[in-house]
């Protein structure tokens, strides 16, 4: 197949990572893997775009680019991945209905409640309009499905499970090893947790980590925080370990994501809470490499992490019942050795994009095939 690719939220290869710029990138390289010819469309970023009148300029003049892109090179389909209110998909649908072209989309999201809110209301139309255009949506969230089930009808859509490689996630020995003696952690069990020091609930998960631990320490529990990652909040969230977790609490920085398995391997457990987490990588990979999970049972993390089998969910911004799983992780050897095997049988019996992304590859062919055998779109 020849694909037009587009990512209106975040284009590939933009400097800022992300969990949804992993799930776009890893798309991307499996249809190319798999022999699709897949060619980025545009770069246009639609993140609020609407709030931005000088930017509908730019959409133009892309929406003419990529017209004559495609009058050229002849793609067989459109693929957009993710479109919602903050950033529809402005593109593809009418490109595609030019170009007679079967229109798809990875990760779409529908929420009416966007339409009660005059700031939100005009992304939720254009999003709306996007996703009715679409001949099928792809969505690797339950709660996303069941609600473009509002919109869409059941044959024009399927449930893939997020995944991730777990081949690039296994456990290191040797990286175990040479990390904790750089740590100078010891013998001790290593908590790990890992995310962007940005303003927002990724460095408040953080915030919550170290306080939780902070309390643990104070109880007389002996363990040390590593934590992966870097941002604007690092200075107060070092100021933060160094009064709840003095000489205990290790910042390593940004670990570029081929790496991250050494870092999974050298810990014993992962903890943070996830407030309010769509999908949350850092569970899959960390359950990959043979390390239990403590988190908030909210979001899509009960979609990855298994409770009571490959970690512990507790409710959501309850301090008791999540020291309460921290502990439990931290004092007991054999319930982590036994929720790290668990977890590593679990990314790969149900979370392997390779065999998750076989099922949408097969529902885009048989779609194509129909349309060039058909002669339209």
């Amino acid at each position: 197949m020849k694909i037009a690719f587009y990512a209106p939220f975040k284009p590939l290869g933009h400097p800022h990572p992300s969990g949804d710029l992993v799930i776009a990138a890893g798309l991307h390289a499996y249809l190319v893997g798999c022999g699709h010819e897949v060619r980025t469309m545009s770069a246009l970023r639609a993140r609020w775009i609407y709030r931005r009148p000088l930017q509908w300029l730019s959409a133009i003049r892309e929406f003419r680019r990529a017209g004559r892109r495609l009058a050229r090179w002849r793609p067989d389909c459109w693929l957009t991945y993710h479109t919602y209110y903050k950033a529809p998909d402005v593109l593809g649908p009418d490109l595609s209905r030019r170009c007679s072209i079967p229109y798809f989309i990875f990760q779409g999201i529908y929420s009416t409640k966007r339409r009660k809110r005059w700031r939100t209301r005009p992304g939720f139309y254009l999003n709306r309009r996007a996703l009715s255009a679409a001949r099928h949506v792809f969505s690797n969230r339950k709660m996303d499905l069941k609600n473009l089930r509002r919109l869409l009808p059941e044959d024009r859509l399927t449930y893939v499970p997020p995944g991730i490689y777990p081949a690039d996630f296994r456990f290191d020995p040797r990286a175990r090893q040479a990390l904790r003696r750089s740590w100078n952690t010891g013998d001790e069990p290593v908590i790990l947790s890992a995310a962007m020091f940005r303003p927002d609930v990724k460095s408040q998960g953080l915030d919550w980590t170290i306080r939780s631990c902070g309390r643990l320490f104070r109880e007389g529990l002996s363990f040390y925080l590593v934590i992966a990652g870097e941002g604007k909040e690092r200075d107060r969230l070092a100021r933060l370990a160094e009064a709840h977790l003095p000489d205990r609490c290790r910042f390593v920085g940004k670990v570029p994501r081929e790496e991250m398995h050494r870092f999974y391997s050298a810990g014993d457990l992962f903890v943070f809470p996830g407030i309010r987490e769509s999908l949350g990588m850092v569970y899959l990979e960390s359950q990959s490499c043979g390390r239990p999970v403590a988190a908030f049972d909210n979001g899509g993390i009960p979609e990855v992490v298994k409770d009571g089998v490959t970690g512990l969910l507790t409710p959501a911004f309850d301090a008791g019942a999540f020291d309460r799983a921290v502990r439990r992780l931290v004092t007991d050897s054999n319930l982590r050795e036994r929720m790290g095997t668990a977890a590593a049988s679990h990314v790969r019996s149900r979370h392997d994009l390779s065999q998750n992304y076989r099922r949408m590859e097969a529902v885009l062919l048989n779609i194509v095939n129909r349309n060039l055998k058909n002669g339209r779109a």
